[in-house]
């Protein structure tokens, strides 16, 4: 059976996906996303829920937020920001399940190698 090629990809999209995980390769962004996924905050809330400061918060929140991620909705004296696509909940999901996964497979190939070693 004659082999096919794969389809291939466009680089501009290429590109944009690996942009895309860029911005979620921040453990701090992956925490303010968190807090929204309940609805949408202020900066004050957000930076009492994850502890981070006001200056590193707010560079998150402008790479999330130009990334498409966010949206920030001025409201008075306060900036409110919330989940553009709770997709991305799914996305987050899917790969902290297959982390899961495979930190189990280890423990369990730790165990069975610790009692084959085991010396006493």
């Amino acid at each position: 059976m004659p082999k096919t090629k794969p389809p291939k990809a466009d680089p501009v999209v290429l590109v944009a996906v690996a942009d895309y995980f860029k911005v979620l390769s921040e453990a701090s962004r992956l925490q303010i996303l968190t807090c929204l996924k309940s609805g949408a905050m202020n900066v004050m809330e957000i930076a009492e829920a994850t502890a981070l400061g006001q200056a590193n918060l707010s560079k998150h929140l402008k790479v999330l937020t130009q990334a498409g991620i966010l949206s920030r909705q001025p409201k008075g004296t306060s900036a409110y920001y919330e989940i553009v696509d709770p997709m991305i909940f799914e996305l987050c999901e899917l790969a902290c399940d297959r982390i899961s996964e495979r930190v189990q497979q280890q423990a369990e190939s730790l165990k069975t190698l610790r009692g084959k070693t085991a010396i006493f």
